[in-house]
């Protein structure tokens, strides 16, 4: 009998950290192995936010900070919202924390009871469903597909809904399809949550700044749900910050008080040198966010044309984020060099990882047995050589 808990032993490792990990070991032995699991830009954080940084260290803003984020960097963050979202927040209504995937943490043990289901439509960010299990929820997946660009419709939205409802969870841009939802696409769904005034709605847009479509729209836009929308947002990935942990909830003033209280009891407030960085990201220039978003542009470009060139591969063009998610179930039931059968995807990921020395990430993870993730967070020579690798590693599979 296990000495450990069943919360713990019925939660999964994260599938992104575990193939990073494979991939270090690997590479720890000599393999020159590349990358693409992590959500993780290759960009440096801008030098103004560093500076900031410094200055807070010189300064010896070493003590604890308030448990929901010093009130400078919640309005700044407020002032973002309404200057880039047209977003109407009061300071208070802005929790910050741990990275956003702490945020997601918070509203959904704030909002879910057990037994309350929440909706989440496939592929989804590997921990949606983990953080449900652990707020002893159950989720309800609406499988999409790469020919619907990987969207939900209105219909299967309602389809989906029961009583137990209480949540309905989604990222756009998405991670791990880059699928980006229009204004009219979300409107329609509006209209289904108007039906529907028990039901929350989780919007991550860590994403927001990596758009090759219009300009970013968040569900909390619409005014008669905007009041149950809780927005989760961070630096990691516009800011090039994911090592330096700052994500935040934007949500009504009930929800944010309750994150406050949970968060009080867990990890208190978010490192200071990292919020006065952040009080620096959020007052300043998009000068270097938009140039990183050029850049992500000309990489998924380059690597949609060297994806769609592998035989087997069924891709689509993603509209954000930083990621490919390609169906490869026309590889399982094939046989490898050393003549094991490929019956999965998490079979073919680590394969890829094994002979092509190629890091990427089972779709089993993000709720699509059929698909991998790839992430074009890497250079261009790096990329044009990771994708030649798994051609070739394919190309031998009988």
């Amino acid at each position: 009998m296990s000495i450990l808990s069943n919360r713990i032993n019925n939660l999964d490792e994260s599938a992104t950290i575990k193939m990073a990990k494979l991939g270090r070991e690997l590479a720890a032995k000599g393999v020159d192995v590349i990358s693409l699991s992590l959500g993780e830009t290759d960009f440096y954080t801008p030098d103004f936010v560093k500076d900031a940084a410094k200055k807070a260290i010189d300064d010896n803003f070493s003590y604890y900070t308030p448990v929901p984020g010093y009130p400078e960097l919640r309005k700044a963050i407020a002032e973002k919202l309404k200057r880039e979202n047209n977003l109407d927040y009061n300071f208070d209504q802005i929790v910050v924390s741990t990275g956003a995937k702490q945020s997601l943490t918070n509203a959904i043990l704030c909002l879910v009871n057990p037994g309350d289901e929440v909706i989440i439509p496939t592929p989804y960010w590997v921990s949606y469903s983990e953080l449900v299990k652990l707020g002893e929820g159950t989720s309800v997946f609406i499988d999409t597909t790469l020919e619907s660009d990987f969207k939900i419709t209105p219909e299967e939205l309602e389809a989906a809904i029961t009583p137990k409802s209480k949540l309905f969870m989604f990222s756009s841009p998405n991670n791990p399809t880059g699928t980006v939802y229009t204004r009219d696409e979300l409107a329609a769904l509006v209209k289904v949550f108007e039906k529907y005034p028990d039901i929350y709605i989780i919007s991550d847009e860590i994403y927001e700044h990596i758009n090759f479509l219009d300009a970013h729209v968040s569900i909390a836009e619409f005014e008669s749900i905007k009041d149950r929308v809780i927005i989760i947002n961070g630096l990691s990935k516009a800011y090039a910050m994911t090592g330096w942990r700052l994500g935040f909830s934007a949500s009504s003033k009930e929800i944010a008080n309750a994150c406050d209280k949970l968060q009080s009891q867990m990890t208190s407030g978010t490192c200071s040198i990292t919020q006065k960085a952040g009080i620096a990201a959020y007052n300043g220039s998009l000068d270097s966010v938009k140039e990183m978003q050029v850049v992500f542009e000309k990489r998924r470009n380059l690597v949609y044309d060297l994806l769609k060139d592998i035989p087997g591969l069924k891709v689509n063009l993603p509209g954000g984020a930083f990621y490919f998610f390609p169906d490869v179930s026309s590889f399982f039931g094939k046989t490898t060099e050393d003549g094991e059968v490929i019956n999965t995807s998490d079979e073919l990921a680590l394969h890829i990882l094994n002979k092509g020395h190629v890091a990427v990430v089972s779709g089993d993870a993000f709720g699509d047995k059929n698909s991998i993730r790839i992430s074009y967070a890497a250079s261009e020579d790096k990329l044009k050589e990771a994708c030649l690798r798994i051609k070739n590693t394919l190309a031998k599979l009988k």
